[in-house]
């Protein structure tokens, strides 16, 4: 087939669409867009650079950079070469960039500047099979320390009429059971280990995405996850399988502006980011007079009517197609034109969505289509659709998956998606998870309702089991904190102990609001998560949410935590996953001081 690998889907992409928008960056102040063509001369110009620096099939190639257009040109040229991309998060430590770069045994590092490059060369002499460093920017041309991304390119260029017969026939002769990229997972529970993902994997994942995902060539979205996940490096891959424009954000703290700036029909993203403007929508309209409250609830009392008849298929009564009007014009449209004003859907991955913010975004008129899966399976293995779909599922199967549950409930995938030759030599923890009828267990427990939609319960490790032997869901009990505007991380504990647990971090936003609100003199953060009024607050958070659950399940005591968690802290992963053993080691003094 002619797109037996990735190399060859983009190189068809450049063929099809030479002319078209492929890349939008802002330099200067301005977004530039780099056509398909464009692109492709910066690829091979870098892919002819690697082979030039003696690159073989195989090799493996790391990439240290956040998101940007010149981390997928990187990508699209490695594996142009036969070569093998590995992603490492920018965010990881020196001694975790050696661990991979030796794990992987890389022969190049692609960093994305001078900052990076200095935490490379920190531990530089524990890389003994490390050969190059190339630096995206930043760096003088003629250093000694590593090669310039300039130089890289003008070498490839300079080496051209010598070497473009050899990429051609590297490309060629590239199949869909070389290995593509080993992905590290971020680990929440212990150091990564490298998935071996194929060609054939990635290929089979599109080709399942193209059939339910309601995208048009041309289409804008905006990257900003980091493309060292497997959620955001499929977004990537899915631009060029089917013609879109990625726009790159300038960073994190730039997303809302760009959102504005760019206006894409759609976006990809964790929950923390869907969760975080929810809050912030909430925490303003908490701030704002009488009048304009009352106004909001009525809005997102229609949104919810007219949501509740479009998931039961239903036409809307004129009436309330009326009000609906009314409400997108006096409310809605203020959101969406802070989103772009042309946000058809959003989809969210990575972690557990709130329903209740599921929920909120679809009543105001933008459905967040939650997917599942992990890096293992490249990394979607259900999803909900446009036409089809359940708030607090992960939606059906894709086209090409089956599911089937072990006897505890936990959830058995196969598909041609699935990166069954498991762990970088790790041939015990490949067994473990992936068994000789091709079945990749999951880790996670969950159950299949009557239409076949998937809903996630919790990790099988996280489960706890009290010492009354009742098993609670810590992720459930988290995720119905999701939706409030003054929490910001919930994590439950209680493993072997009489009763659950929580530590709970709230959100200096929303603390700053609350705080406010209530003529509380106090501005420091840690002061205020002590002071009486706010812990009562929360208190009846607490107790809200414990209504929702079963006695033994209900969150008998609480502590609020002095500091946000934060990547930098250690708390989170770079997906801002919860390192539940990290978190319960720092708070093991506040733990044992609840179950006084």
């Amino acid at each position: 087939m002619a797109d037996e690998s990735v190399a060859r889907v983009f190189w068809k992409r450049i063929e099809e669409s030479g002319k078209a928008p492929a890349q939008m960056v802002k330099r200067g102040g301005e977004w530039q867009t780099l056509t398909w063509d464009d692109v492709g001369g910066i690829v091979r110009d870098v892919a002819l650079g690697l082979v030039a620096l003696r690159r073989q099939p195989g090799d493996t190639v790391a990439l240290l950079s956040q998101s940007r257009a010149e981390w997928v040109q990187a990508d699209f040229a490695i594996l142009s070469t036969g070569s093998v991309t590995v992603p490492i998060y920018p965010t990881y430590t020196p001694e975790q960039i050696a661990y991979i770069v030796n794990d992987a045994e890389a022969r190049t590092l692609i960093v994305e500047n001078p900052d990076q490059l200095a935490k490379a060369l920190q531990v530089r002499d524990q890389m003994p099979l490390l050969e190059q460093i190339v630096v995206i920017q930043g760096l003088a041309e003629g250093s000694a320390a590593a090669l310039a991304w300039e130089e890289l390119r003008r070498s490839g260029r300079a080496q051209a009429e010598r070497l473009e017969d050899v990429l051609r026939k590297r490309i060629a002769a590239i199949s869909a059971e070389d290995t593509a990229t080993i992905v590290y997972t971020s680990g929440t529970t212990g150091p990564a280990k490298g998935v071996v993902q194929t060609h054939g994997n990635h290929l089979a994942m599109l080709r399942a995405c193209a059939q339910v995902t309601p995208v048009q060539p041309g289409d804008v979205h905006l990257l900003f996850l980091p493309l060292a996940h497997s959620f955001s490096r499929l977004d990537s891959y899915n631009a060029v399988y089917r013609g879109l424009i990625t726009a790159f954000a300038e960073s994190m703290d730039r997303v809302a502006d760009n959102l504005r700036q760019i206006r894409p029909h759609y976006i990809c993203s964790v929950p923390r980011v869907f969760e975080k403007v929810y809050a912030g929508v909430l925490a303003k309209v908490q701030s704002g007079s009488p009048i304009k409250r009352k106004l909001f609830s009525w809005a997102v009392g229609v949104g919810r009517e007219v949501s509740r008849l479009e998931q039961a298929g239903k036409p809307l009564p004129r009436w309330l197609a009326l009000k609906r009007w009314l409400a997108d014009r006096l409310v809605f449209s203020k959101l969406h034109q802070a989103l772009g004003g042309r946000l058809r859907f959003a989809v969210s991955g990575g972690a557990a969505l709130s329903k209740e913010v599921a929920e909120f975004f679809h009543a105001v008129g933008i459905p967040v289509l939650e997917g599942y899966g992990l890096t293992e399976t490249c990394p979607v293995l259900t999803f909900n659709r446009l036409q089809s779909f359940k708030f607090g599922s992960v939606g059906r199967a894709i086209p090409g998956v089956e599911l089937r549950f072990a006897a505890d409930g936990e959830i058995l995938a196969r598909g041609a998606n699935i990166a069954t030759r498991g762990y970088l030599r790790k041939p015990e923890a490949t067994a473990e998870a992936f068994d000789v009828a091709g079945w990749f267990h999951t880790g996670d427990i969950g159950r299949l309702d009557e239409e076949g939609f998937l809903f996630i319960t919790d990790r099988k490790k996280d489960l706890i089991v009290t010492s009354g032997g009742m098993n609670i869901a810590p992720q459930y009990i988290e995720n119905l904190f999701g939706g409030d505007h003054l929490i910001s991380h919930v994590m439950v504990y209680g493993d072997r102990r009489a009763y659950p647990v929580a530590l709970i971090v709230v959100s200096a936003d929303g603390l700053a609001t609350f705080a406010r609100e209530q003529g509380i003199p106090i501005t420091d953060y840690a002061g205020l998560t002590r002071h009486p009024v706010v812990i009562e607050r929360v208190g009846r958070i607490v107790e809200q949410k414990n209504v929702q659950l079963a006695s033994y399940a209900k969150i008998k005591k609480f502590a609020l935590l002095p500091a946000e968690f934060s990547q930098e802290s250690g708390e989170l992963t770079p997906t801002l996953k919860l390192k539940r053993k990290v978190v319960a080691e720092k708070y093991e003094d506040i733990l044992e001081s609840l179950y006084r």
